[in-house]
């Protein structure tokens, strides 16, 4: 039933969870880095590597979502600097068109041998009373037309500025562009990459024999696991919160880039149960390696956020007594086993 849901599912997840990308390149399979490390079978063997490989490109497309949100916003930001950019830039020249014409006149006046000082005044005056006058005028002519020359400078030194602002926002909103381009690209290669292996595990799922199967579930808990003991004896807090919402989904499928309410991949499992909680987490396992506050192997506190694999590919919360809460692979439903069976990578507490 549980392998009719997640087959059933498949389609809407591959839609709605890995959507877009980032310029993450794929991590190679790590040898022996199989989540099924008890497997007696070559089917089984084969099954664990498939399913390690599609949670490995997976992980990285989750990571590339937030890569290229992260420069969907910058060039948003680009954008909109180099809109501003250019608005200062038009004011600036419509500065400079109020003056140009004054300037304009001077430039021709001058041009054509206008004389316009005060030795001309005197030269070309039949009586005091208009010298006087004649100096005045020219006076007030000298004084507008320096005052104007001077703003239009000042407009013309604006504007040059205001030139080079934008044609500085506006390289950076086309790098922008580009980048996000070439994220948004990458994103499709890798997402066919998922689902062409996402097609190879579920083939492989299906050469398995009932039993093989059986024993690729497992059980929900280790031996002598208790679940109301370990919930009794929690300490308050906001990861034992969100690991008591996680075990609430216990015996859900797994489901590549699914976050709930009753499918999980290995990072969406932690977001959901955080979610819970009030507390948004990255997507990733490896977004989720560099938030929050490192915590050691030996001090881990039930709800912790658990990495495996030497690439963060792989993570669940701490559950007690060395164990993991996680959404392990395709085939295990969400369960809670020992995370000796993993390769430690480090751990967070949120």
């Amino acid at each position: 039933m549980a392998s009719h849901k997640m087959k059933r599912s498949l389609g809407s997840v591959l839609t709605a969870g890995v959507l877009s990308v980032a310029l993450v390149s794929l991590p190679a399979i790590q040898a022996g880095a199989d989540p099924v490390t008890t497997n007696p079978t070559d089917a089984l063997t084969k099954l664990g590597d498939l399913s390690r490989q599609s949670e490995q490109t997976s992980e990285a497309l989750h990571n590339a979502q937030i890569d290229l949100e992260a420069k969907q916003s910058a060039q948003r930001d680009a954008d909109a600097t180099l809109a501003a950019d250019q608005g200062v830039l038009d004011a600036a020249n419509a500065r400079v068109a109020v003056f140009q014409p004054v300037v304009n006149k001077l430039a021709t006046a001058n041009y054509q041998g206008a004389r316009t000082n005060r030795l001309f005044a005197v030269m070309v005056s039949d009586s005091p009373q208009q010298l006087l006058d004649q100096m005045s005028a020219l006076d007030a002519i000298s004084n507008d037309t320096r005052n104007q020359v001077a703003q239009f400078q000042s407009a013309t030194s604006e504007a040059t500025k205001a030139a080079e602002a934008s044609k500085e926002s506006a390289d950076a909103a086309r790098s922008a562009t580009e980048q996000a381009k070439a994220v948004s690209d990458d994103l499709q290669r890798k997402q066919s990459d998922l689902q062409a292996q996402i097609a190879d595990v579920i083939k492989a799922f299906g050469d398995l024999t009932g039993a093989e199967r059986d024993q690729l579930a497992g059980t929900p808990f280790p031996p002598g696991f208790d679940p109301n003991t370990i919930l009794a004896h929690l300490t308050p807090g906001s990861g034992t919160s969100a690991l008591q919402a996680g075990m609430t989904r216990i015996g859900d499928p797994y489901v590549w880039g699914a976050t709930g309410p009753d499918e999980f991949d290995c990072s969406g499992l932690v977001v959901w149960a955080y979610k819970q909680i009030g507390k948004t987490l990255p997507r990733s396992s490896q977004a989720q390696a560099s938030g929050g506050t490192p915590v050691s192997r030996d001090a881990l506190e039930p709800g912790d956020v658990v990495l495996f694999y030497n690439d963060a590919s792989h993570v669940g919360l701490y559950a007690g007594n060395g164990n993991i809460l996680h959404a392990s692979t395709f085939g295990v439903p969400v369960k809670i086993e020992s995370m000796a069976k993993f390769p430690f990578y480090g751990a967070r507490r949120y």
